[in-house]
């Protein structure tokens, strides 16, 4: 099949609807689709190009765009060009399916293209109108209700003219649905390739570390965790690691001096796809004290990490972090709360740290990118027959406690497997990077022999314009 995948943004981005749509892209073209992004371009830069993502080749097309400047990073299409352009992108590409990623520019543009020309459309929900509003011109406290309120509704009149509506969780269906008055929206995990993130090291808390990866915006409430581990014993030594960027960055920084607490904070910023898993095999527990998740695919890849979480009882993070079984929920803002979690952990033995690991392992087995990649390809086809992913089960959100003997050896298989295959993966790509470099070697070899041809080349050119002067200007004479 030829997809059309619609972002408002898309990597380098660094934001959950960027990386879910990379990795559903990578994984259709693994399938053998072919599959066209249409995103805004990062840079002045703009067109057509065939970019790496998640390991495979996708053609991308690159749409003119500018930074919002209330964000350190968005970037936006130009609406009133992009309409015909969109009619334009989806005429020639003439694709099986168009699956937008959201509803605001982009989105709506190649909803409403693929709409008149009568194209499959597949539509995602990621955004919470709320996040946005912050980044949007300055509102009046009195109008934001309703600006929200008329967000959801704005949502829904686009969202409406798909053939299937999704969004990563039930609970977030649940509110999309409430707020929007859509119906039947489908609840599909985005998935993740949990061999990705596999280790064998064993969860320890020497040293006691907790790690974030996220934006670096208010939502986030980063500054909660740092609070948080403020109020816990100095004789516990805890370090905090910070990965990702954002506009709350300097705010944080300047909190952690304020707290006393700088020197044992560390702001990573972006880390690249191969430092990323190294970063949660380090930690003793995740921590996301977002209050705005409607999945969270960083919680999800600490838990193929096996690591433990504690999170907001916020939206769809209890839908992964099961109180008392694979970590703690916290009431959102309440900081002492979230320190006492923290301390429960970095005082936890070995036993009970293998315990909630294990159970983070156990956990993330139901959101396999495969049965999602295998239900999107369903939806493009047009059919909804079995359209739901196993974290929608019942059997689910069943109290786990401690893994039966069955399902522990389960999972300590799975986890000797994945680690295999991330270590044949990390091989691999050695190689292609040693294989790369001697071509490079090669080829600044050649470069540098054909500099010094051209040298030499033109030393003799030189030398023999010289002689003709030389002889010319004797017969003048």
């Amino acid at each position: 099949m030829r997809i059309v995948i619609g972002c408002d943004t898309f990597p380098p981005d660094i934001n959950g609807a960027a990386r879910f749509a990379e990795r559903l892209a990578g994984g259709l073209v693994r399938r053998g689709h072919e599959v066209h992004v249409i995103a805004p371009a990062f840079s002045n830069v703009h067109g057509r190009f065939l970019e790496t993502h998640d390991g495979v080749e996708i053609i991308v097309h690159r749409i003119k765009s500018v930074r919002w400047w209330p964000h350190a990073s968005l970037r936006y299409v130009w609406p009133y060009t992009f309409q015909p352009r969109a009619n334009r992108l989806i005429r020639d590409i003439a694709p099986d399916a168009v699956h937008s990623q959201s509803q605001l520019i982009v989105g709506r543009y190649l909803s409403r293209a693929a709409k008149k020309q009568g194209i499959r459309l597949v539509a995602t929900n990621h955004i919470m109108p709320e996040n946005l509003i912050r980044y949007t011109v300055v509102i009046p406290n009195w109008f934001k209700k309703t600006a929200m309120r008329l967000a959801w509704l704005d949502a829904g009149r686009v969202l409406r003219l798909a053939d299937y509506v999704t969004t990563p969780t039930r609970r977030a269906a649940d509110l999309l649905e409430a707020a929007s008055g859509l119906r039947g929206v489908l609840a599909i995990s985005c998935g993740i390739d949990a061999s990705k993130f596999a280790n064998t090291a064993p969860t320890t808390n020497e040293p006691p570390r907790v790690l974030f990866v996220g934006r670096l915006d208010y939502e986030k409430h980063i500054h909660n965790l740092l609070k948080a581990v403020a109020l816990l014993p100095a004789s516990l030594g805890v370090l905090v690691e910070i990965v990702g960027d954002g506009s709350e960055r300097k705010a944080l920084t300047e909190l952690a001096e304020s707290l006393g607490i700088a020197d044992s904070v560390k702001f990573l910023g972006h880390v690249t796809e191969e430092e990323l898993p190294l970063a949660y095999g380090r930690a003793t527990v995740f921590a996301m004290p977002s209050i705005a998740e409607l999945q969270s695919i960083a919680t999800m890849e600490a838990m193929a990490s096996g690591r433990p979480v504690i999170a907001a009882d916020a939206m769809a993070l209890p839908h992964l972090v099961h109180d008392g079984d694979n970590g703690y929920l916290f009431e959102p803002d309440n900081v002492e709360m979230f320190a006492d979690r923290l301390q429960r952990i970095f005082t936890a033995d070995e036993a009970e740290l293998e315990r909630l690991s294990e159970n983070s392992l156990h956990l993330i087995q139901a959101h396999d990118i495969n049965r999602t990649l295998d239900i999107f390809e369903n939806l493009y086809r047009g059919d909804s027959g079995d359209n739901t992913t196993d974290d929608n089960l019942e059997s689910y959100d069943q109290p786990i406690g401690l893994l039966n003997e069955s399902l522990h050896n389960r999972v300590l298989q799975l986890r000797a497997r994945a680690s295999e295959l991330r270590a044949s993966a990390t091989e691999l790509r050695d190689r292609a990077n040693g294989r790369f470099e001697e071509v490079q070697e090669r080829l600044d070899d050649l470069r540098d022999e054909v500099v010094e041809g051209v040298k030499r080349a033109g030393k003799k050119v030189k030398r023999g314009m010289k002689k003709a002067a030389d002889n010319f200007k004797s017969t003048d004479d």
